[in-house]
């Protein structure tokens, strides 16, 4: 029964970090990609830098391009750059991409912000696993905007209800490294984990 609460909690922690730039009315906003983009993307990686290591990513284009697009589209126009990983919850995720952390001062905010508008959910079979790549939302499922998590373990109750969008190609023992920081009752961390992405396209293509 202990552990159902936690992972409850934590899809709710999940849900409501993003909850106050939804319900202030966003715009939804349509992402296409076409099939010689899809490609390029199925073929292009992104590698979060951090203080402990580097996480290479890899993309589903084939089941949520308009996800994958935005995320490497926010990561070019340097959106990602010195924001944090402001959620950690051991036995489940990290969550980051809000911009509004990007200000130390604006701490008790972090989790509510995002790019200034929604994107419409992809949800697909792709099952929350360790090192899957998924998007964060609040209640309505096209609320995603920027903000990401990463599961550190197997989390099959968020199939179908969150976009996976990704996985981790490289680097799962810094997600471990992260995931085991100190934090704060609202499970961020003590001590600001800044992130970098830099997006790494196919040569040629």
């Amino acid at each position: 029964m202990k552990l159902g609460k936690m992972f409850f909690g934590a899809i709710i922690g999940i849900c409501l970090s993003v909850a106050a730039s939804a319900q202030y009315g966003m715009p939804l906003k349509t992402i296409t990609a076409t099939k010689e983009e899809s490609k390029k993307m199925t073929d292009t990686k992104a590698v979060i830098e951090t203080k402990f290591g580097n996480i290479t990513l890899k993309f589903f284009p084939d089941v949520a391009p308009g996800h994958v697009k935005n995320f490497l589209d926010l990561a070019k126009n340097g959106t990602y750059d010195n924001t944090v990983f402001h959620r950690v919850i051991p036995g489940f995720m990290i969550q980051g991409g809000d911009p509004t952390s990007k200000d130390a001062a604006k701490r008790r905010a972090y989790g509510t912000g995002g790019p200034g508008y929604t994107i419409k959910a992809e949800f697909n079979s792709k099952p929350h696993k360790r090192g899957t790549l998924s998007m964060a939302r609040s209640q309505s499922p096209d609320s995603a905007g920027s903000q990401f998590f990463i599961c550190v373990k197997d989390s099959s109750f968020l199939d179908r209800q969150y976009t996976v969008f990704g996985e981790v190609e490289s680097g799962i023992e810094v997600v471990d490294k992260i995931v085991s920081q100190p934090r704060d009752p609202n499970d961020n961390p003590n001590e600001r984990i800044e992130m970098k992405i830099k997006v790494i396209e196919p040569k040629g293509k």
